[in-house]
């Protein structure tokens, strides 16, 4: 039986990794994890991110994904307007969303253009 959820992978074009650093852990806070020896010739990076780690897989025909997404969770409506001014910060737009009833939410994008959602609910 399925007990949750083991990793979530976005995917990126060859040659992204550092890209992918730079982003993931300079941007967002997120702290890279080793990947296993088997792996890493594969490209990639993988992070940290609360109990579910988040992987960079590389994709030769990469095209970004643009509606299915992570979200992140974020600790209160007050740390999520300051990663926005961050993420914005960085030169990456913001796009706020109120759609859902209870909860405080935006979505940008990392550098390849795959969606990423914020949420506090």
């Amino acid at each position: 039986m399925i007990e949750g959820i083991h990793h979530v992978q976005v995917a990126a074009p060859p040659g992204s990794e550092e890209e992918a650093r730079r982003f993931f852990t300079g941007v967002l806070g997120l702290q890279e994890l080793p990947k296993p020896e088997s792996l890493a010739a594969r490209g990639g990076a993988w992070f940290s991110c609360g109990a579910v780690p988040l992987h960079v897989g590389v994709w030769e025909d990469f095209a970004p994904a643009l509606k299915a997404h992570p979200a992140f969770a974020v600790d209160g409506a007050e740390r999520l307007t300051a990663l926005a001014a961050r993420i914005g910060g960085a030169g990456i737009e913001v796009v706020w969303d109120q759609a859902a009833p209870g909860t405080s939410r935006f979505y940008a994008t990392d550098p390849w253009g795959n969606r990423l959602e914020f949420t506090t609910g």
